[in-house]
């Protein structure tokens, strides 16, 4: 049994739109996870660097345009939670760049079987 031509036109434009859609979301989550690595870098930086201060060391955090006091330990636990905060997205925006890798396979594959079938099913 055959696929009718117009119908074989319609769902490669539609496996075409879904694999090209996942290929942009792809590099989209590739960018957004090398921007939140890079700020893990750089709060780890920042943490290694208060933590090798003197005790007695002042901090001082800015808040728009004014510097606050805050502990070096509050610092320290602040930049932490953050860390922790980035990892845990950069696990779901892996996991989700898994996803979006498999649906563009996918979507390939399946352009592929209708191609070498000839749209016979």
């Amino acid at each position: 049994m055959s696929i009718p031509n117009e119908a074989l036109q319609k769902l490669v434009q539609e496996i075409e739109s879904r694999a090209l859609q996942a290929q942009q979301q792809v590099n989209v989550v590739k960018a957004q996870i090398a921007a939140k690595q890079r700020d893990i870098r750089l709060l780890q930086l920042t943490s290694s660097e208060v933590g090798s201060l003197p005790k007695g060391t002042k901090v001082y955090e800015g808040v728009g345009k004014m510097f606050i006091y805050s502990p070096t330990a509050d610092v320290g636990k602040r930049l932490t939670a953050e860390i922790g905060e980035l990892k845990s997205d950069v696990s779901n925006l892996e996991k989700k760049l898994h996803y979006l890798e498999t649906t563009y396979k996918n979507s390939r594959d399946h352009m592929e079987q209708i191609f070498r079938t000839g749209g016979r099913a």
